[in-house]
């Protein structure tokens, strides 16, 4: 009874000294300093823009689109594009995590057996102990062998909430793994669109420039026979002849250019080079689509690399929080049921063999923290860097939807004007053709006609196409090409 008495003021006092060390490692845990919270606010619309929700990034790609060419290459990039499978088994590690983090709060069990030989010298306390007892009349072997198998089982009570923050940390990297794919999805889906429309635009610029040969070509023709009537010198020969030869060096440069672009959109596709189908003819005809903005905060949800910033900026929270339960005590749970016997016979002996264990531990630290406090550090200031972080990606995301809506807005101004001064330049040939005939002007006029004539067809279709890759990138900036 006694005993039974001193055995529990014993316990009490180890649970006292317990609850005193637990209280006193809260207490000397640090406390978040300087940490701010993110700043979400934006605009309420984008400039010279309305109030109105309807959002085009809210439409799928494929019915963004509507040349079937196009949707075909990027449907086939989105099987075989390299980046994007490198981004998948990304997120496929990422899952895997999520399972890794589930099993450390969860208990663990091992099975065991070992066989093992032992001497001691009989002077020693264990020899000595050897030397005096036997079992059954017999002696100890000498040397002694232990035979043993049985089950082990350990685990960490998480009490301060580590290891589950460790899950939910790990399932909001999946997540941001996810949305990081979805921003690379809208990037390819952008990247294929303009190469695909600068491809068409180059065709064009071809095939006026070898339509301008042949009006060079003619008008060298008639330049000859002006100065075989002596109308000309060989000077203006000459210089429509050079005027010829720089047209047709133009020639392969686009063609080099046509090329490499068509490279450029089988790399993407993630297949060795081969003609791209396309439709170049009505090029210049293509009505350019008229995008809805929407307002700012959609932003916050539509466009992937925001929500990817923001599953980053949780999971940083929860990092801090994992990093400051190290300043406190770890409980652990140790068990352990089997069978030890020095000989293999008597290990179904039961219940001589019968063994059994249950351990309680607490460990916490003490003295040198240090490496436990740096760690927090750094925690902490991952933490304000996910929250600049994400703060920087919402900024550049509006300034770059201000940016694409200013600069299509611009486009359409400067292509309009571009039409008209392609449709004078393009009256001026054929008038300063006529004059030059009829000696009212020199072979000057008919040559810089025609040279600035094709200058600006060309500088039109590229107008076009920048209109194209404007209307692709408002879509993208806007959050749209993911879906």
């Amino acid at each position: 009874m006694k005993n039974s008495i001193n055995q529990n003021k014993i316990f009490k006092r180890i649970f006292f000294v317990v609850s005193i060390s637990v209280i006193t490692f809260y207490s000397c845990a640090p406390t978040q300093k300087g940490i701010i919270q993110e700043n979400k606010n934006v605009p309420v619309t984008f400039k010279n823009e309305s109030l109105d929700t309807l959002n085009t990034a809210k439409i799928k790609w494929k019915d963004f689109f509507s040349d079937e060419n196009l949707i075909s290459l990027i449907d086939t990039a989105l099987k075989n594009n390299q980046e994007l499978r490198i981004m998948l088994q990304q997120i496929e590690m990422s899952k895997n995590e999520i399972k890794t983090r589930k099993g450390e709060y969860l208990p663990f069990v091992n099975y065991y057996a070992s066989a093992d030989l032992e001497k001691v010298g009989k002077h020693t306390r264990n020899g000595s102990v050897e030397e005096q007892l036997t079992i059954d009349g017999e002696h100890f072997p000498e040397p002694l062998a232990n035979y043993s198998l049985g089950l082990s089982a350990s685990w960490e009570l998480d009490v301060w909430g580590k290891l589950r923050n460790g899950k939910k940390a790990a399932v909001l990297e999946y997540l941001s793994s996810i949305e990081g794919k979805n921003f690379m999805v809208t990037n390819l889906v952008s990247e294929i669109a303009s190469s695909y429309y600068e491809l068409m635009a180059l065709d064009n610029q071809l095939n006026i420039i070898n339509q301008n040969l042949e009006i060079q070509q003619n008008a060298l023709k008639m330049m000859k026979l002006q100065k075989e009537a002596a109308r000309v010198t060989e000077l203006a020969v000459r210089r429509f002849d050079a005027e010829v030869y720089k047209n047709q060096s133009s020639q392969y440069e686009i063609e080099q250019k046509i090329v490499e672009t068509e490279n450029k959109l089988n790399f993407l596709i993630g297949r060795y080079p081969q003609n791209i189908k396309r439709n170049s003819d009505n090029f210049i005809e293509e009505k350019i689509a008229f995008l809805h903005s929407g307002i700012p905060s959609q932003l916050l949800e539509n466009r992937p690399d925001i929500k990817r910033a923001e599953f980053e900026l949780s999971a940083a929270k929860l990092n801090t929080k994992i990093a400051k339960a190290n300043f406190y005590p770890s409980f652990e749970i140790k068990a352990g049921l089997g069978l030890q016997a020095f000989k293999p016979q008597f290990l179904t002996s039961t219940p001589e063999s019968f063994i059994f264990s249950l351990i309680d531990d607490i460990v916490g630290p003490l003295i040198n923290k240090n490496a436990i406090k740096a760690a927090y550090n750094n925690a902490n200031s991952q933490q304000l860097q996910a929250i600049y972080e994400y703060e920087k990606t919402i900024l550049y995301a509006f300034i770059e939807v201000e940016n694409q809506l200013s600069n299509s807005s611009n486009l359409k101004k400067s292509y309009d004007l571009k039409q008209k001064q392609v449709h004078a330049l393009k009256e001026s040939i054929d008038l300063s053709i006529l004059l030059f005939k009829s000696a009212r002007a020199e072979y000057t006029e008919v040559l810089l006609t025609q040279r600035e004539a094709l200058d600006s067809k060309i500088e039109m279709v590229e107008t076009k196409k920048d209109q194209f890759i404007a209307n692709v990138a408002i879509y993208k900036s806007l959050g749209g090409g993911w879906e």
